[in-house]
């Protein structure tokens, strides 16, 4: 049975290869895997000396001005190790998202681009004192590869990215982040940032939506040029 372009499918090995762009994205998810435990393994270095090194690295609006480092290095603390397994667990679903989505190089930028700016955003939330972790850019993540598929020509594509966002959005309106700065799920031993979220879901999909529509806008530009230049 023939499968329509640009429809996500698996192959078996060897039969396609990935794009370079596609290994790019799995290549940030490495990282923020590498440095998630690299942090973990400082903390509990460092318990047994009494320092607490990922109050040098977490989320702190009030020092962001003097430390701006902490809007990345904020994604590799995690509070506890269900935290930290959690989200290296999203991770990889995240980069296996991106590789079978084959997603452009724009796609790679704008999530680099998100991790930082997942932070900035909970200057909007002033209360939250302190926050960790890396599911604000995984949420980011997930938004740009959906955002991404929207754009594609396919509808097959179209439509399982309206799925992905409308669960994304599903997910952040059943954490209600109106109802307070932090939450305490049951099952959890740790409190969430149901902010964070918001604001990895909303970072990722404007830079996304930028990316595509400039990518749009370019392409178009190159094929009105090159009509002109068949008129000449």
């Amino acid at each position: 049975m023939r499968l329509p372009s640009g429809v996500l499918k698996t192959e078996p090995p060897g039969t396609a290869s990935r794009p370079a762009s596609a290994w790019c994205w799995v290549a940030v998810a490495a990282v923020l895997c590498a440095g998630s435990l690299i942090a973990c393994a400082l903390e509990r270095q460092g318990a047994a000396t009494g320092a607490v090194p990922s109050l040098g690295l977490d989320w702190q609006p009030a020092r962001f001005g003097a430390q701006p480092w902490r809007a990345w290095t904020a994604a590799f603390v995690h509070y506890s190790d269900r935290h930290l397994l959690a989200n290296l667990a999203g991770a990889l679903m995240v980069a296996a998202l991106g590789l079978a989505a084959r997603v452009p190089l724009r796609c790679v930028i704008a999530w680099a681009l998100a991790w930082p700016l997942v932070q900035v955003g909970l200057l909007l939330q002033p209360g939250l004192q302190h926050y960790a972790g890396l599911s604000g850019v995984l949420h980011a993540g997930v938004a740009v590869v959906a955002t991404h598929l929207l754009w594609r020509a396919s509808p097959v594509q179209r439509r399982i990215g309206m799925a992905v966002l409308a669960g994304l959005l599903l997910k952040l309106l059943g954490e209600a982040p109106w109802a307070g700065v932090i939450s305490h799920p049951s099952g959890w031993d740790i409190a969430v940032a149901p902010g964070a979220h918001v604001s990895g879901a909303l970072v990722g999909w404007v830079l996304a939506m930028l990316a595509e529509a400039s990518h749009s806008g370019l392409r178009s530009l190159r094929e009105a040029l090159g009509a002109i230049d068949a008129h000449d």
